[in-house]
């Protein structure tokens, strides 16, 4: 693998192929006692000055670090390639871009395949990169620290250029969506004005004349057309689960081996009732593998695994698109798990992870891995457990998709234990950030840029902040009792400001839930309605949509009001 990486400096290898061999032929000039020629020496001179300015002599250092900073240590770097997975060889070819230094990346996706400190030092690198960087990316936070101007292609296939990084092209595009809106509302009247006109006088003969100056007025009108508002707009509101037990899970001593591989010795961890914890490590640390044995998908060989009262655990990996239907639809996949109350929803999940429109009725076995991973995520949202085992659930999807997501998960009253590389989706959902080491566990509380900056004060192996843990229990470290406290304190202090906030978003969405209901109702009664079979039953199918939500609505809002009295007990 090491010698593909280097094919990227061949130039540089051809360099110093000229040189030797110019140096052989000056020796043997020398040696013969013939005088060496001017052009020769020229040559040799030319040839050796491009070999330096392109960094010949540094050349085996520079491919040594770009292979660790992406994740191939010696061992994996002196591999031959065909025992590396796509995801690894999508990162020798990433090594390749970098080293050769071109005047210009056109990168795709380039973290996709990137683990945390993988990314970072990818980052890094751009950040020396002196050339122009054209990339197409869905991650929030490398789109945030890498760009300056955003080019933004419509549904229409229009190009919008935006100067300035990604958040200002939030705001911008924010501000040109309010000044079109402004602009068509002006429009729409000065047509609709035109319009009536014309409809009222033009079998008028005193009037012909005009509405038809009007009509060609009408014709040459660019009318102005609004993107629509995409997932930003849909609301992905998950089903309250069941309340759980104070400790939801519990891993004491887990071991676990492969072959001759030891992944953990005598680890432990405990997972509580509404915490969202993040796993994050370099690939290759264990974190699926913990995932997999917190899920009870895989066994231990040595430890146990308890889950706490009342917990109802859902596992989703990249796997479980395994277990779908090849044959069914995509919406009658997803319906095959849902209750009759969940069937005006169906559609609105569906499209909160891209299935739009048709796309609802194409079969699973013509989607793509990644379209079958959202069937199956989709399917995990549609009831979800109260405590969610999440694998990369944001692989495959986009900006929006993923920003809806997390508006879900923030409002679940459940508790997630999740990994992913996509450090918007941590920083916006973690409460605790647990380091896959080897052995060990590093227990963090707060979000993962919290957790970065302990890193970077306290950089020694084993220091962590929170609750430390050990990767033995003989060796495991204890918290003073005042101090765990004021953290369970804390914990619960935050739970109870989160539910309070909900409640009043809940209590609004009630209100408009009502307003809606009243409307919708009051279409029932209109002559032109009731007469067409087919407006009653889409009225009727909204009806039980808005009927749907009330219940959802009203059932979290009684579970968190609750949940404030026991706070306040």
């Amino acid at each position: 693998m090491r010698a593909e990486a280097s094919t990227a400096l061949a130039e540089l290898d051809a360099l110093e192929g000229e040189l030797r061999a110019t140096e052989a032929e000056m020796e043997a000039l020398g040696e013969s006692g013939q005088s060496i020629p001017a052009a020769l020496s020229e040559r040799y001179d030319r040839a050796g000055l491009r070999f330096e300015q392109g960094g010949g002599f540094e050349r085996h250092a520079r491919v040594a670090e770009t292979l660790a900073g992406l994740g191939f240590g010696d061992e994996k770097a002196d591999r031959p390639l065909s025992t590396f997975s796509g995801g690894w060889l999508m990162r020798v070819e990433l090594a390749k871009l970098l080293l050769a230094q071109p005047d210009v990346l056109l990168l795709d996706e380039p973290t996709n395949h990137l683990d945390l400190p993988s990314i970072q030092f990818f980052e890094s690198t751009l950040d020396r990169f002196p050339g122009a960087v054209l990339v197409v990316s869905h991650d929030r936070t490398f789109l945030r620290r890498q760009t300056n101007r955003i080019l933004e292609l419509d549904g229409r296939g229009g190009l919008h250029l935006f100067e300035g990084g990604y958040d200002r092209y939030l705001e911008q595009r924010a501000e040109r969506r309010e000044e079109l809106l402004a602009r068509k509302v002006n429009q729409d009247r000065v047509i609709a004005e035109h319009e009536r006109f014309v409809e009222r006088f033009r079998y008028k003969a005193t009037k012909a004349r005009q509405a038809q100056s009007r009509l060609k007025t009408l014709s040459k009108i660019d009318r102005i057309e609004l993107e629509p508002e995409g997932r930003r707009s849909i609301q992905l509101a998950l089903s309250p689960p069941a309340r759980a037990g104070e400790r939801v899970l519990a891993l004491e001593g887990i071991r676990k081996t492969y072959g001759n591989e030891t992944v953990y010795e005598g680890v432990d961890l405990t997972v509580r009732r509404g915490e969202r914890v993040a796993l994050v490590g370099p690939n290759g640390a264990g974190k699926s593998t913990l995932l997999r044995i917190a899920a009870g998908v895989i066994e231990p060989d040595a430890g146990e695994r308890r889950l706490g009262h009342n917990v109802q655990a859902a596992f989703f990996a990249q796997h479980a698109l395994e277990s779908l239907d090849a044959d069914a639809t995509v919406l009658a996949e997803v319906a095959r798990d849902a209750h009759t109350e969940d069937v005006p929803r169906l559609r609105g999940l569906l499209g909160a992870l891209l299935f739009t429109g048709d796309d609802v009725d194409k079969r699973i076995s013509v989607l793509s891995g990644g379209e079958k991973a959202r069937v199956a995520l989709a399917k995990l949202l549609l009831r979800p457990a109260n405590l969610l085992i999440l694998d990369e659930p944001t692989n495959h999807l986009d900006i929006e998709a993923c920003e809806v997501l997390e508006a879900a998960f923030s409002e679940f009253a459940g508790t997630l234990l999740f990994v992913s590389h996509d450090r918007a989706f941590l920083n916006a959902l973690a409460t605790r950030v647990v380091e896959v080491m080897p052995d060990q566990l590093g227990d963090h509380l707060g979000n993962y840029d919290v957790y970065l900056e302990r890193k970077a004060r306290l950089p020694e192996p084993g220091e962590t902040d929170g609750v430390p843990r050990s990767s033995s229990p003989s060796e495991t470290a204890t918290v003073p009792p005042e101090k765990e406290a004021r953290l369970r304190e804390r914990a619960r202090r935050k739970e109870r400001d989160r539910s309070a906030r909900r409640v009043v978003k809940l209590e609004i969405q009630i209100a408009e839930h009502e307003a809606r209901k009243e409307a919708v109702t009051a279409q029932l009664a209109l002559p032109d309605v009731y007469q067409d079979p087919k407006r009653i039953q889409s009225v009727q199918a909204e009806q039980a949509e808005v009927d749907a939500l009330l219940d959802a609505a009203y059932a979290e809002w009684e579970r968190l009001s609750e949940s404030l009295s026991d706070f306040e007990d």
